[in-house]
């Protein structure tokens, strides 16, 4: 997955590499320059040797710098390059996911793998141009070089290297777990905060928020607590090197002293061994905060990857509606739906005709969303076969199935921008007129009361709006698109008893099948057909003078609200 997402910035990532091993060589060659002015300039008293070496370091140092800028733009260039594709190809990903994709995975961990997730393997990116092949080749070289300058001091580091893996090893090796515990843990904290946002009002409705913010805090204090586990782990690591590290410096002086006082080592060259010892630990110290970056990544890499190996368990079809002469438009033929081993429709048996107003009714729990989501394909039936137009749903393509459709979903949703921008969601080019006339149908003529007519900004989700209001613009929305079936999911639950008579002669006077889920009988009394579901199942069909003589659970439902409505 990494080098698909690398492949276009391969030449910068090469590049910072390259300069970066540029930058490293030259660190390497600085002890044996410090050497040698120990020994040809400080120990003969030579002055213009010093300054002559001493400018030979400077250079050294600046070119050094400028290796390391150019490494760094391209290193950030390509985690940059590398995050954003990555990010298109999750979000293009998640938008392919069916219902049941999504509540599997839970929105909250979808944002947090996208945002957090995606950030820790940018990082790890950046590091990766930057520091891994740095770390790894100063160990190597310092080894090399303490080799070149005595074959008997080097023993020292090649005892040491080992330990010092060891040591990295033993540490992030427990540390691993706990980053994968941490990034789940996010998903919570970020689960209860979406949750406070977007429910703010009803927590304070009923005096929630001492509560709300326990519970943030309890999940808050896991993560800390989890994240100060790992770092005590992680801490051991440069205080355990240190020590490594120092006790071969204090080998290295002792036995060098020793070397020097016979002749076999110079001073200079005891300075660049411990100069040596120095970067290695140096680099050790970096490889291993490069470790614990992998580790976070790798937790994140895990995740990503989920994220992008789903696939829909819906499959597309490949063709387009067309016009059909047969009058029946929608039939379900012994359809069923189970939703996380939960029976929610059992063998549901009708038929839709073109240009009829279809009304579905029954209590909280009894499948009429499930059985209108199951026509744009939003969830696919488990048994039974839906068709329409006389071919079953499945060979149709979503964006053909769903361009017919004009859908208002039971929450009313809006977004950010102007009215005229939300009214063509359906269709881009739909005029001013066509807008205008939406809106008449829909009773949403307030529009027109408002300064800037269509041109009104709206808040995010609708806030500057009320409920009535947003319902009768999302239905608004769904005709301007002229969909040949029209599907209101109790969406006038908000509107007064007149606003939805009126919006109901609206409706009638259009072309198109019209699906009225509600609770009031009398938003669907008048329908051509009236649906009559309980627990999932079909009790009754028909008209409402038929089924007021032959379905009870139509009889109870209508006198418990003509009862209310005349109290």
């Amino acid at each position: 997955m990494w080098m698909k997402y690398l492949k276009p910035y391969r030449v910068q990532a090469l590049t910072g590499f390259i300069f970066k091993m540029i930058e490293a060589f030259f660190e390497l060659i600085v002890p044996l320059v410090v050497a040698d002015i120990i020994d040809n300039g400080i120990s003969k008293m030579d002055s213009q040797y010093i300054l002559k070496m001493g400018i030979v370091l400077f250079l050294l140092a600046i070119i050094g710098y400028c290796c390391a800028l150019v490494c760094q733009y391209f290193a950030s260039k390509t985690s940059q390059g590398f995050g954003t594709y990555l990010r298109n190809d999750m979000f293009k990903a998640m938008n392919a996911y069916d219902y049941e994709n999504i509540d599997e995975i839970g929105t909250p961990s979808l944002i947090t793998r996208i945002t957090n997730d995606v950030n820790q393997l940018q990082v790890a990116v950046a590091m990766a141009i930057r520091l891994v092949s740095r770390s790894p080749f100063l160990i190597i070289g310092s080894l090399i070089m303490a080799f070149r300058i005595d074959m008997q001091m080097s023993l020292i580091f090649l005892f040491s290297a080992p330990l010092l893996g060891l040591v990295i090893y033993l540490v992030m090796s427990r540390s691993l777990p706990l980053y994968m515990r941490i990034q789940k843990q996010l998903d919570h904290v970020s689960l209860v905060c979406r949750e406070n946002l977007s429910g703010i009002r009803v927590i304070r409705a009923f005096s929630k928020e001492v509560s709300e913010k326990e519970r943030f805090r309890e999940a808050t204090e896991n993560q800390k607590s989890m994240q100060i586990r790992v770092a005590k782990l992680s801490a051991l690591l440069n205080p355990s090197t240190s020590i490594i590290v120092n006790c071969a410096i204090l080998l290295i002086l002792y036995v060098g002293g020793l070397k020097v006082n016979v002749g076999n080592l110079t001073q200079g060259e005891v300075i660049a061994l411990i100069n040596y010892m120095n970067q290695i630990l140096l680099s050790m110290f970096v490889f291993a905060n490069v470790i614990v970056i992998f580790n976070k990544a790798s937790a994140s890499y895990k995740r990503v990857k989920e994220v992008l190996a789903i696939h829909p368990h819906i499959q597309d079809g490949t063709l387009e509606v067309k016009e059909s002469h047969s009058p029946s438009f929608i039939r379900f033929d012994h359809v069923s739906f189970s939703y996380q081993g939960s029976v929610a429709l059992k063998d549901l048996t009708f038929e839709m005709n073109k240009g009829e107003t279809i009304g579905i009714i029954g209590g909280t729990g009894s499948g009429k969303t499930t059985l209108v989501n199951l026509l744009p394909r939003f969830y696919e039936a488990t048994e039974g076969q839906i068709y329409i137009k006389d071919l079953p749903i499945q060979k149709y393509s979503f964006q053909s199935l769903r361009k017919m459709m004009g859908i208002v979903p039971q929450k009313a949703v809006l977004f950010t921008g102007t009215i005229r921008e939300n009214m063509c969601w359906g269709k881009k080019d739909a005029t001013d007129s066509e807008i205008y006339d939406a809106l008449q149908i829909a009773q949403a003529t307030f529009v027109e009361e408002y300064q800037e007519g269509i041109d009104t900004f709206i808040s995010q989700g609708g806030q500057n709006l009320s409920g009535g209001q947003k319902q009768r613009l999302t239905i608004a929305r769904a005709i301007v698109k002229k969909p040949e079936l029209l599907i209101l999911d109790d969406s006038a639950s908000a509107l007064d008893f007149a606003t939805d008579a009126s919006l109901r002669q609206s409706l009638k006077k259009l072309s198109q099948t019209t699906i009225i889920v509600s609770q009031r009988v009398s938003s669907l009394m008048h329908a051509d057909k009236i649906l009559v579901l309980s627990h999932g199942e079909l009790v009754g069909i028909g008209k409402h003078h038929d089924l007021l003589q032959n379905c009870a659970v139509y009889q109870e439902i209508v006198n418990s609200q003509l009862s209310e409505e005349v109290a």
